[in-house]
């Protein structure tokens, strides 16, 4: 198995950082041209750009909790580079990597957010379904939670994944 090295650590850190970029430009776009007006209207009954401040979790769940996210927050990310390291670079886990780089934009994203406002700016809204407004961060999270469920089930063996997670060896009873 090839180690990690900085050119890998260096392009992770690089795309992380070009992620929360363009989350956080999308915000203060979503604040000056969307706060304190009406929906701006992309497509009539289906959707929407309005602005919200979320001062909850994902589709509005656990309404001022901040410190508890903030917290979970550093916790995640110091999970999610501890197995980014342990990930193979092989290519067969380039997946697997590029999923840890958008947990890690997208719950970085809103936690600046958090920390600067107290609040997480959302602002895209599909009316036709009433789906919960959401940011470009959300947007991280649930498509690496959909692409992780996709390939755990359907591409990765459990010996692929043992590589990550090695299973420790039971102590013979005497």
């Amino acid at each position: 198995m090839k180690k990690i090295s900085i050119k890998n650590i260096i392009a992770a850190i690089v795309s992380i950082a070009l992620f929360i970029l363009l989350d956080q430009v999308t915000k203060v776009l979503a604040v000056v041209h969307l706060k304190d007006k009406n929906p701006l209207i992309l497509i009539e009954g289906v959707f929407e750009l309005q602005y919200l401040e979320n001062r909850g979790s994902a589709f509005g769940m656990m309404q001022g909790a901040r410190t508890f996210f903030i917290i979970s927050t550093l916790i995640l990310c110091v999970i999610l580079c501890f197995l980014y390291v342990r990930i193979p670079r092989e290519k067969k886990y380039l997946p697997l990597r590029v999923i840890a780089v958008l947990f890690f934009a997208g719950a970085i994203g809103n936690f600046i957010d958090r920390v600067k406002q107290g609040f997480v700016v959302d602002f895209f809204y599909f009316s036709l379904i009433d789906f919960p407004i959401f940011n470009v961060a959300d947007i991280y999270v649930v498509t690496a939670t959909i692409a992780l469920m996709i390939f755990i089930l359907f591409y990765y063996k459990e010996e692929d994944l043992e590589r990550i997670f090695p299973k420790r060896k039971k102590k013979e009873e005497h």
